[in-house]
């Protein structure tokens, strides 16, 4: 088995085997209460991995200028956000807007259109404060705010960079991103009506 295989199968079992666990994005009921708690909490949520895998596929079909620009954007509003969650300010349809955002972003992936990276960081940025919010909100009851916000801005990346990953070294440009947006936004369906 050459090493591309082995390494796309690495990916593939990282990607399903966060997809099988519990949803608990939104619960609250992470026992640390720190970085390690703002870590786990966007991985614990289906809608929110695929979103930010999203994002990273997302900008590898926009190309180099996107790589750094999309997700960046995505990083800072999602911060912006759990600023706004953590105040307590109320935000109406979180939960229908992140799952909007992984419809939006699989689709927009699976169509391959070219954006200006402008116009996708905008794009990106406006459901990151949705995602922001959810985990601002839901931050547990005696954390510290700034470790548990670097946590979640860090996982996020994280999930961008999977996403950036699997594109460029796995899938390619083409066919197979665009093939692996259409099955996130179906993902996004499912969340939605299922």
């Amino acid at each position: 088995m050459g090493v591309s295989m082995r390494f796309s199968h690495s990916i593939l079992a990282a990607v399903l085997s966060g997809a099988a666990t519990p949803v608990l994005a939104h619960t609250g009921t992470h026992s640390d209460l720190g970085f390690a708690a703002g870590f786990l909490h966007p991985l614990g949520g289906l809608d929110h991995m695929l979103a930010m895998v999203g994002v990273g596929l997302f900008a590898a079909l926009l190309g180099r200028s996107a790589h750094i620009a999309v997700p960046g954007s995505f990083v800072v509003m999602l911060m912006v956000g759990g600023a706004i969650g953590l105040w307590g300010f109320e935000i109406p349809a979180v939960e229908a807007a992140i799952t909007a955002s992984v419809v939006a972003l699989g689709a927009t992936v699976a169509l391959g259109r070219s954006w200006p990276v402008g116009a996708a960081a905008m794009l990106v940025g406006f459901f990151a404060l949705f995602h922001g919010y959810a985990h601002g909100a839901e931050i547990p009851s005696g954390a510290s705010a700034l470790p548990y916000s670097v946590g979640f801005a860090l996982a996020s990346a994280a999930l961008h960079a999977l996403g950036l990953a699997l594109s460029l070294l796995v899938l390619g440009h083409g066919k197979a991103t665009r093939s692996l947006g259409a099955v996130v936004a179906l993902a996004g369906f499912v969340l939605a009506f299922g």
